[in-house]
C-alpha cells in the first residue's frame, strides 16, 4: 500500500479515535467543574473531620501519577475486590477512564476554586453582612462572578492540559486518538513500522486547543468589567 491509500485509512482511524477523545473530555469537565467545587467548600469547611478528609483526597490525587490512578480504579476492584464492576469491553474501559479523570481534575480544580474564593477582598463579605445579606447571597451575588474572572487564566491551562492528558487513558487499551495512531505503527492495515501516522494525532491535539484557547480567550475578555 503507498502513502495515498494509507492515508484515508489512517485519517478514519484517527477520527474515530479523536471522537473518543471528545468524548472523554467533555465528559470530564462536565464532571470535574461541579465536583471540585464540592471538594473545595469541603477542603475549608470549619468541621475539622471533614476538611481534614478533603484535603487528604487532594494530597493523594495530586501526588500521585494520574497513569497509576486509571490503572488502579479500572483494575483494582477486579483484582482485589473480586468484583469487575465496570464490566468488559471499551464500554467499562470508557467508563473506568472517566471515573479516573474526573476525581483527578476535580481535585486540580478545588484548588483553583479555593484560591479564587479567597482572592476576593473580605471586606466585600462584610459589606454584604452589613447590608443584610445572607452568607449564600454574599456568595452568588457578590463573590462568585468575581471568583470566575480569577480563575478563568489557571483553570484554561488545566482544560488544555486536559486535552493532551487524554492520550493517558491508552494505558488501560481506550481506543483514544494516541492508541489510534499506534495500531498502525504497531503492524495495522499493513504499514508496520512506519511512524508518520502517530504525527497527524499532534494536528489534531492542536487544532483542538486551538480552538478552546480562542474560545477560553473570548471568555476572559468577556469578564474584564471587574478590573
Amino acid at each position: 500500500m503507498d502513502f495515498s491509500q494509507q492515508l484515508p485509512i489512517v485519517i478514519h482511524s484517527l477520527n474515530i479515535g479523536f471522537l473518543q477523545t471528545l468524548r472523554l473530555f467533555v465528559i470530564t469537565l462536565i464532571g470535574a467543574c461541579p465536583l471540585g467545587l464540592a471538594i473545595c467548600f469541603g477542603s475549608m469547611s470549619r468541621i475539622k473531620p471533614v476538611s481534614a478528609f478533603f484535603k487528604l483526597l487532594i494530597w493523594v490525587v495530586r501526588g500521585t501519577p494520574l497513569m497509576i490512578q486509571l490503572l488502579i480504579i479500572y483494575f483494582f476492584p477486579g483484582l482485589v475486590l473480586h468484583n469487575p464492576i465496570w464490566g468488559g469491553g471499551e464500554t467499562g474501559r470508557f467508563l473506568a477512564a472517566s471515573v479516573s479523570f474526573i476525581l483527578n481534575y476535580a481535585c486540580y480544580f478545588s484548588e483553583i476554586y479555593r484560591g479564587g474564593i479567597q482572592s476576593v477582598p473580605v471586606g466585600q463579605e462584610e459589606a454584604g453582612l452589613v447590608l443584610g445579606m445572607t452568607k449564600s447571597q454574599i456568595f452568588f451575588r457578590v463573590k462568585l462572578l468575581q471568583m470566575v474572572k480569577r480563575i478563568i487564566p489557571p483553570m484554561s491551562n488545566e482544560i488544555l492540559t486536559l486535552v493532551k492528558d487524554t492520550s493517558l487513558a491508552r494505558i488501560i487499551a481506550l481506543q483514544e486518538i494516541i492508541w489510534a495512531g499506534q495500531a498502525f505503527m504497531k503492524g495495522s492495515q499493513g504499514i508496520s513500522g512506519q511512524i508518520w501516522p502517530l504525527f497527524f494525532t499532534a494536528i489534531y491535539y492542536l487544532i483542538f486547543n486551538g480552538i478552546l484557547t480562542v474560545v477560553l480567550g473570548k471568555l476572559e475578555k468577556k469578564l474584564d468589567y471587574f478590573r
